[in-house]
């Protein structure tokens, strides 16, 4: 969860979003290594007169200016490559969700129940309880079982909607007509939060999403009493 302040990454919830913040974390080394080269470039060329006409000319330097750059960007165009296809891995999912966006909600479709489906809104102010965070919390929680593999297909009902949970590195369009689809895999039980990222109109910043993530025999237990209720 964020916090105020808080200036970097949340913390990392689910395998894809560890992979995520190393790939971030190389990347911006390398950005920080070729910033203080230039950086010590420039100082050097400000703060001193000597200069070496003949160093221009040098065909060395020149191949070496060259083959540099390019080295540099494979090493961040690889780990890129792996990250971007490990995103897209739909192997075998143990549960299939679907979500739809709405003006100004969201409804939860459990496609492997036929009758589990639900509507999620924001819990207004004057109804929250102690502990609960405000403009985040929904009267109906998202509930997924740990340790297994989640399809979560993503669509909308009326215009751009976008379904994004940051501490677990998932963000999908959500586009009217379409199904995009995106895989979910969580280590740890817990509440996570997430928000709209698509300007969907008046009441874009009131339509939250909450997933609570629970062992298997509690998601069971959940499973039972949405049935029975």
């Amino acid at each position: 969860m964020a916090n105020p302040m808080h200036l970097g990454f949340q913390d990392a919830m689910s395998p894809l979003m560890e992979e995520l913040l190393y790939f971030h974390d190389h990347t911006m080394m390398i950005l920080i290594l070729i910033s203080s080269l230039v950086f010590y470039t420039m100082s050097a060329l400000l703060l001193t007169k000597l200069y070496y006409s003949n160093t221009s000319d040098v065909q060395e330097i020149e191949v070496i200016w060259t083959i540099l750059p390019a080295i540099i960007l494979i090493s961040i165009a690889l780990p890129s490559l792996r990250t971007l296809y490990l995103m897209d891995e739909t192997n075998n999912p143990c549960l299939t969700i679907k979500t739809t966006g709405h003006q100004w909600y969201w409804s939860y479709e459990y496609t492997d129940f036929s009758t589990l489906e639900f509507d999620s809104y924001m819990t207004p102010p004057q109804d929250l309880l102690p502990g609960h965070l405000r403009l985040l919390e929904v009267d109906h929680r998202m509930v997924t079982p740990m340790n297994s593999t989640i399809r979560v297909l993503v669509t909308a009902e009326d215009v751009l909607h976008s379904w994004a949970i940051p501490s677990i590195g998932t963000k999908m369009d959500a586009v009217p007509g379409r199904l995009n689809q995106t895989m979910i895999t969580l280590t740890n039980p817990g509440v996570f939060y997430g928000q709209c990222s698509e300007i969907c109109g008046a009441n874009h910043s009131f339509m939250p999403i909450v997933m609570e993530t629970t062992p298997l025999n509690h998601f069971q237990l959940w499973l039972e009493n949405r049935s029975t209720s």
